[in-house]
């Protein structure tokens, strides 16, 4: 019954998280700006427990991906690379993966170096985050900025490139 579950969750998922075209991905989604980011919990690929409350006071950037999504693909090696040079002053990037499967996001996380918690996507994170996009959320890569006072300041829907998650980043660290 659970792995019925989890199938029918997985496919639901991937449903709702079709990347869309193109040009489409330019679009950021309405939500209310400002406001307290989600509470979540989980536990990462590498069996550390993750939340939003040992998060407090720290900015960070919630990111849901797959490891077959072509453009979440794309930005992952920028993300990775400023992880290092922020993760010391105190921001991180947290990885969401959605429709995949555990051994797949696993090696996915191995051969990208990602250095950044990576959690699987569970219906309660998503449909926490979801809720606050208008519509919810319909396509990977979508992240959420968080800043050191824990509101969201943007949602990004799309790819971005290194200098435009550094942009985020910086204003992130201002409450």
């Amino acid at each position: 019954m659970k792995m019925i579950r989890r199938t029918v969750f997985l496919l639901t998922a991937a449903l709702l998280l079709v990347v869309r075209p193109a040009a489409t991905l330019s679009a950021e989604p309405a939500t209310a700006q400002g406001v307290k980011a989600p509470a979540f919990s989980g536990i990462t690929l590498d069996g550390k427990r993750i939340s939003s409350a040992s998060l407090a006071g720290k900015p960070y950037i919630v990111n849901f991906f797959a490891s077959w999504c072509p453009p979440c693909r794309h930005e992952i090696p920028d993300m990775v690379a400023l992880q290092k040079v922020y993760a010391p002053k105190g921001f991180t990037f947290i990885g969401v993966a959605v429709s995949d499967s555990e051994p797949a996001i696993r090696a996915f996380v191995s051969k990208a170096g990602i250095s950044y918690p990576v959690m699987m996507g569970d219906e309660k994170t998503v449909g926490a985050f979801s809720g606050q996009v208008r519509g919810g959320m319909r396509s990977i890569p979508t992240s959420f900025v968080v800043n050191s006072s824990g509101r969201i300041t943007e949602v990004i829907t799309g790819a971005r490139s290194r200098d435009e998650f550094e942009e985020k980043i910086l204003q992130s660290f201002k409450k």
